[in-house]
């Protein structure tokens, strides 16, 4: 498939694929994006209810940013987190090699590296308090042994994989959380909280990264 580098409104890159009209993240700001709908909305709301370690499960690994900000998050914040993400169409590593996310991030630790060079499907420790999983995969074959504290779904809009945003997909998300866990996502619309609360979860919508007037975040 084609795609194309763009810079985006706070300097960092995404990925526009043209066949699809579709990029990664937003325009507006892919680490604007990423730390306002998964991070601020997402990580820091679950932490402040002290679990330790934080299971995260990510629908759609993608670049790697959410995963190298929350590795990022873990040395801030000193607290541990077992990541998982699928992937069912990786990004080639050429593609990886020209995103900026490393320089404007200062990542030292060197989480980008180690989250596109990992083996899939074999689980390493980044850091003492960043273990890592990535599995190319599917949802729907996707099987997991323990269940998680937060999900990010950073799945394409509902127009371009409208597959991924029913009723029954958030049946299986709902499932894979531990009670009192938490499901964000940037995408608000109607139809999509429908689904979500049809699936069990109690919907709120705050207030979305920048372009966005709103975000959801869904509880179980």
């Amino acid at each position: 498939m084609n795609t194309e580098l763009v810079i985006t409104e706070d300097g960092s890159h995404t990925i526009y694929l043209p066949d699809l009209q579709v990029t990664y993240h937003s325009t507006h700001g892919s680490i604007q994006e990423s730390n306002h709908v998964f991070i601020n909305a997402g990580l820091d709301y679950i932490a402040s209810k002290h679990y330790n370690p934080i299971r995260i499960f990510e629908m759609g690994l993608g670049t790697g940013l959410n995963a190298l900000l929350t590795g990022k998050w873990t040395v801030e914040n000193n607290i541990a987190i077992d990541y998982v993400a699928i992937e069912l169409f990786p990004l080639p590593k050429t593609e990886i090699d020209t995103l900026n996310y490393v320089s404007i991030l200062q990542d030292k630790q060197g989480f980008f590296d180690q989250i596109h060079n990992a083996e899939w499907g074999k689980e390493i420790s980044i850091s003492p308090f960043f273990n890592f999983l990535k599995l190319n995969t599917s949802l729907l074959n996707y099987s997991p042994t323990e269940k998680f504290d937060l999900i990010y779904f950073d799945a394409f809009a509902p127009l371009i994989q409208p597959e991924l945003w029913t009723t029954e997909v958030f049946i299986t998300l709902y499932n894979l959380l531990n009670n009192g866990g938490v499901l964000t996502t940037y995408c608000s619309k109607s139809d999509v909280r429908r689904s979500m609360m049809a699936a069990g979860f109690t919907v709120e919508k705050i207030p979305g990264p920048p372009g966005k007037r709103e975000m959801a975040r869904a509880i179980k």
